[in-house]
């Protein structure tokens, strides 16, 4: 289930992920081959407007910048 687009890679090496629907700390989020990019460590911003800052998990990170993302789904 796609969940947003990764904006930016952040001073701290953390991502910026622009989200498009709700999501919690601590989700795991793929790329679109299904390969873990991060996990998410903080929500930020409005309610209308959320950003999650997320760990990456891999070192392609400069390939993620502009792609969607989507989460692992717990079962």
């Amino acid at each position: 289930m796609e969940v947003g687009i990764v904006l930016h890679k952040a001073k701290s090496g953390r991502l910026i992920v622009k989200l498009s629907r709700e999501i919690e700390i601590g989700d795991i989020l793929l790329d679109e081959k299904g390969k873990r990019v991060g996990k998410v460590v903080e929500l930020i911003g409005s309610v209308n407007a959320p950003y999650a800052s997320v760990i990456p998990l891999t070192d392609r990170i400069k390939g993620s910048i502009g792609k969607k993302v989507y989460i692992l789904m717990k079962r």
